[in-house]
């Protein structure tokens, strides 16, 4: 059996193929000492302005943060918010090679104010308008170009549009006919479109939103036939359920497993999903065990909630955590 270092070692071997919706997670941090005379509303006093790469190019900066070598496929709009992202993907040294530019849409901009560490307002900047046919044929040419050469797919969905039906039909198609897995972290709009994928990967309020079910992460059997369900609808190989505090549960190759959260001090969730993606497609890459899936993927999501705003994991950290804890 290979040690936690030999496996760490091999994360560097891999490239990971990202589809989804990239975006920027704009910061102002300040300090509130009084509420508006014009309306009761706290007045943020700004002492610091950040901006971050998000969604799937969150993804992509944790996958590299793991030492493997992420490739974007994704829109980003032809306006002052999209030439930063590009800039900011050069700047981090991600390939854009997969990144098309819109004419026709925004780039995401999640602006989020913090104030006291508590989030305190956040305004979106963005379109969710499926993408137009000469778009998606762009994308799909960057797929089949890039695809064959990573060594899995992670899906990253944040209903902005870029992901449809009929482009996840053709990536898992392509996936299948090349042996590569696909990883999925939906949204409400493509839910029930990932069938024949490896690992579909939701949050609570995903599944009950996905398949409109009563469920609490307390409730071993309502979870599992909620799973059984997802399996039958989808056809996929192993899903692996973000619980929160309660954990992760992955039914994954003829096994089924729930697994605690590690208690932490939590400081924000923001990013948790796309640190836990990124670990599993590398995991499910390496042919891990299921049981090894979802500690480390579990172990990571819970590491970068101790940080304010979205971060990627650290890998040294999340190493040292799995040693001392015996993953």
């Amino acid at each position: 059996m290979q040690s936690l270092q030999q496996i760490f070692a091999e994360f560097n071997s891999l490239n990971i193929l990202i589809v989804g919706d990239v975006m920027l997670d704009s910061y102002i941090w300040g300090a509130v000492e009084r509420i508006s005379p014009e309306a009761p509303v706290p007045i943020v006093n700004v002492k610091k302005r950040d901006v971050r790469l998000g969604g799937a190019a969150n993804v992509a900066l944790n996958v590299q943060a793991l030492g493997a070598t992420p490739f974007m496929v994704a829109l980003c709009g032809a306006d002052d918010s999209g030439k930063r992202l590009l800039q900011m993907v050069k700047d981090q040294n991600l390939s854009a090679e997969g990144l098309v530019v819109s004419s026709t849409r925004p780039t995401t901009v999640k602006t989020r104010v913090i104030a006291s560490s508590q989030h305190v307002v956040r305004v979106d900047d963005e379109s969710d308008k499926p993408t137009s046919a000469e778009e998606e044929k762009e994308l799909w040419k960057r797929i089949e170009k890039l695809l064959p050469a990573c060594h899995a797919v992670i899906f990253e969905d944040y209903d902005k549009g870029v992901i449809s039906a009929g482009l996840i039909r053709q990536t898992v198609a392509l996936a299948k006919q090349l042996g590569k897995p696909t990883i999925v972290d939906p949204k409400k709009r493509n839910f029930l479109a990932y069938e024949q994928v490896t690992l579909f990967k939701p949050n609570l309020k995903e599944m009950r939103e996905g398949l409109k079910v009563e469920l609490e992460a307390a409730n071993q059997i309502q979870l599992e036939a909620a799973i059984k369900i997802l399996k039958d609808k989808l056809q996929v190989e192993g899903v692996m359920a973000t619980l929160s505090e309660h954990g992760v549960y992955i039914d994954y190759q003829n096994e089924k497993m729930k697994l605690p959260a590690h208690a932490r001090e939590i400081a924000d969730v923001s990013g948790a999903g796309d640190t836990v993606v990124s670990i599993a497609a590398l995991a499910v890459a390496l042919k891990l065990t299921p049981k090894q899936i979802a500690s480390l993927s579990n172990l990571g999501g819970g590491l970068v909630c101790q940080h304010v705003g979205v971060v990627p994991i650290d890998k040294g950290e999340l190493l040292a955590e799995a040693t001392r804890l015996g993953v």
